[in-house]
This record gives structure tokens, sequence and C-alpha cells, in this order.
């Protein structure tokens, strides 16, 4: 036979959406939410310093991708390619050439190729010494020597006697996210810095300072190492 359930016995009811909400109290899902709120107001607060890192690195980056078009131009050209004229829009013809009149200026990005602007929408400033970026006389290889020395110097301060490197041939430098002492697409100049980045911005002397980012320093350097120029000159067969 058949045993059909008693009446007295309870029916299973369907568990509704009600009924396991009734699982949490009012604290707990005000607890949750202050959570929720406090990890997304870190997470908020967190996107500006990740946005200036990843800016920072791109930088960096182009840094070192403009020392080696550099090295790539000396090989080509026997010389380094001379400063652009820095004050010119970039609307102009002559925007990013090169002006061999010039030993600061900034880089010539349009006949390397490169980038115009580092991160922050500033040119990057480009010393060159006149021995390593004259044009060639006729039937030389190369517009220097081995014996040729370059003039710029970086210093770890502008205060400091101590040099980090010596008779640079060539030198640029992003002005970092402050951009100060920089020229901007248009040809304008952004005001100059004081202390460290005032000596990054100054045309009238070739000392430089290189050292790890301050409240009040944020520039980025790199340098043509002599050697390596001559080395990789003599392995082209552009230097004795």
């Amino acid at each position: 036979m058949i045993a059909w359930p008693s009446e007295r016995t309870p029916r299973r009811r369907a568990t509704t959406l009600a009924d396991r909400c009734r699982g949490f109290s009012l604290v707990e899902l005000t607890v949750v939410l202050i959570i929720v709120a406090l990890l997304s107001g870190g997470l908020m607060l967190g996107l500006p310093a990740q946005r200036n890192l990843a800016d920072h690195l791109e930088a960096q980056r182009q840094l070192e991708n403009i020392r080696e078009a550099l090295l790539g131009f000396a090989l080509t050209k026997g010389r380094l390619p001379c400063p652009a004229t820095p004050a010119l829009p970039n609307t102009d013809a002559l925007a990013g050439h090169e002006n061999c009149a010039l030993e600061h200026g900034v880089l010539p990005w349009a006949i390397l190729g490169l980038p115009e602007s580092d991160p922050w929408g500033n040119r990057f400033s480009y010393f060159a010494a006149s021995g390593f970026s004259a044009p060639l006389g006729s039937g030389a290889m190369a517009s220097f020597t081995l014996d040729t020395e370059g003039t710029a110097e970086v210093r770890d301060s502008a205060a400091s006697g101590s040099n980090i490197a010596s008779a640079l041939p060539a030198l640029v430098i992003s002005h970092g996210r402050n951009g100060a002492g920089a020229y901007q697409a248009s040809g304008r100049k952004i005001p100059d810095g004081s202390g460290d980045e005032l000596e990054n911005s100054n045309a009238s002397n070739k000392l430089f300072v290189s050292h790890a980012a301050t409240a009040n320093f944020d520039d980025m350097l790199v340098w043509i190492v002599p050697s390596i120029l001559k080395s990789r000159m003599v392995a082209a067969g552009r230097l004795p």
C-alpha cells in the first residue's frame, strides 16, 4: 500500500530571495557597504600615482630610444645631429629640424623620426657639442676624431663639485611632470624652475644635473657616453 503523508506533516515551502536576505542584519549590510566604499576610495586615490608612474616609465623608454637614435644617426651620417630651434611652433616647416648654429635647443624629432613630446606634452631639451655635430669636411668619414672631447658635464646637484659624467658630446632632458624650463609644441617655454632644475634649462653653460626625483626635481636625463659612441664609429668604419 502507498503511504500517504499525514495531514499533520508540515509541507516544505520554497526558499525565496526574501528568505535568504533575512540572513543578514541591517548592521551587517551597513558594514559591508562601508568596506566597499573604503576600498573604492583607496583605489581612486591610487589612480593618479599609477598614472604618474606609467608616464615616468614611458619617458624613460622614450629617452632610451632617443639615445639609440642619436647613435644610429652618427653611424649613418658621421656626426651627431644638431639641435632644433626650440621656440618654433610645430606648424612651422623648420620645426624639429636641425639648426647647426645651436648647441642648446630641443631634440630634432623630425629628422630622427621620433615623437615630438614626452608623456607630459613637452619637447625634449637637447645639447650637442659643436665638435661632434659639425658638417663633415671633404672626404671625411666623421666630423670628429678619437681625440675629440665633449664639453657637457653632469653633476648630482648644482652646488656639487662632483661630476657624474664629463666630456659628454650630447645630452637629452625630459623636464618631467612639472615641465619647468621645457618648450611646448606651440614654441612657448614653460617658466624655469629653480635650483637643480634651473641648471637643466640654462643655455648659458654646459652644466647639467641628474639625481633621483624629489619634491622640487623631476627631470630625467640620458647622455651619449664618448667611449661607446667612438667604439661604435670604429666598428662601423667611420673612425680609424
